[in-house]
């Protein structure tokens, strides 16, 4: 890994510039309808300045103030799933030929290079996990495989949680550690710059780089600590398995459903949930038919439906299906939580329902 540079602010277009000059599709953190989100990048003017956000259970709002920095807020409702794993995409068509027969045409997975500004460490921990999950398996997802080699990451070190974050306690934040192009550590007078691949390295060369002050990297070194120490929200433990399925029927799981409204909130926002329901569309006239796949959530009622058996038929066995696979099983099947702390099901969900909480209400006093 290259030695950390420092680009003053005025320079953070150039960046803009160099990832356009390559080729690349820039896609930054902007305001839209109260939140921040992901969209088409022009110029840095284009970034949330000053914008800072308040989230609690149930609860997230924007508002600007005085700070030269652009990255000052912890997270909005969307991580990088939704850029690689698609809410809704065709997976294949059909059509019947003049003989009878039926023709099957796969539908080709067209990626443009991507470069995405601002992603904060615990996404990239749960982009890890996508990638396990599409990639490493015996059957890859060619959909999520083509987007996935264009993509260019640019992280940002989180200064500034929210008070739903709770990264620190899984591991996965607030310093972006590994699984990105560039690392930029946010300054008021600009930016460290960290490179993390030879993608990486080779648009440093383009950037109108200074030499670090070693108080400046004491500095930022110093507020990312103070994130993680400022995190009042944590899990009980890394590894619940074995406390969740001692306690598949203790009383707080009819407490939480009182609660819930199995409206798929959490699952939406959540960079790790993979669910996913598949369907035949034919065309009125009976000739062609077309199939897709779209985001599922094991809070919906056809998610479980087998046969005309509904397996999971009220909210109590659906929140519990989806705390103990998120925070349990997911050890069996990828080596650790699906949850990397980030804190969007806590403030997305209209209820305020918090997975800390119920998590260590149901096994807590286990793994105190």
């Amino acid at each position: 890994m290259v030695a950390p540079n420092f680009l003053p602010r005025p320079y953070f277009q150039q960046l803009l510039a160099a990832l356009t000059a390559a080729g690349y599709l820039c896609l930054g953190p902007k305001v839209r309808d109260g939140a921040i989100v992901y969209e088409g990048l022009d110029s840095a003017d284009d970034l949330p300045r000053g914008v800072h956000d308040n989230q609690q259970p149930g609860t997230y709002r924007l508002h600007r103030g005085e700070s030269p920095r652009c990255f000052a807020w912890a997270n909005g409702p969307q991580a990088l799933k939704p850029l690689l794993f698609a809410p809704h995409e065709v997976l294949w068509t059909s059509a019947a030929g003049s003989d009878g027969g039926i023709t099957f045409h796969p539908k080709k997975s067209e990626a443009l290079p991507t470069a995405v500004i601002g992603v904060r460490a615990c996404d990239l921990a749960a982009l890890r996990l996508q990638d396990q999950h599409f990639l490493e398996g015996p059957f890859p997802d060619p959909h999520y495989e083509a987007r996935r080699k264009n993509l260019f990451l640019v992280a940002v070190h989180c200064t500034h949680p929210a008070a739903t974050c709770f990264c620190a306690s899984t591991g996965d934040g607030p310093r972006a550690e590994s699984g990105f192009d560039l690392a930029l550590a946010e300054l008021d007078e600009g930016f460290i710059v960290t490179a993390g691949s030879p993608k990486g390295e080779a648009l440093l060369g383009q950037l109108p780089l200074e030499a670090l002050d070693p108080a400046q990297q004491a500095t930022a070194d110093g507020e990312i600590v103070a994130a993680a120490q400022a995190q009042q929200r944590a899990l009980p433990s890394r590894n619940l398995r074995d406390g969740l399925f001692a306690n598949l029927h203790h009383p707080r799981w009819d407490d939480v459903a009182q609660r819930c409204l199995s409206c798929t909130n959490c699952s939406s926002v959540c960079p790790t949930c993979f669910c996913h329901a598949e369907m035949e569309e034919p065309a009125l006239d009976g000739l062609s038919s077309t199939h897709s796949r779209q985001w599922d959530s094991c809070f919906t009622e056809g998610h479980s439906s087998i046969h005309g058996i509904v397996i999971r038929a009220d909210t109590r066995l659906r929140y519990r299906q989806w705390l103990t696979h998120k925070l349990g099983s997911w050890h069996d099947q990828y080596g650790r939580s699906g949850c990397v702390g980030c804190g969007r099901c806590i403030a997305w969900c209209p209820a305020g329902i918090d997975i800390t909480v119920e998590a260590t209400a149901i096994c807590g006093e286990d793994h105190a």
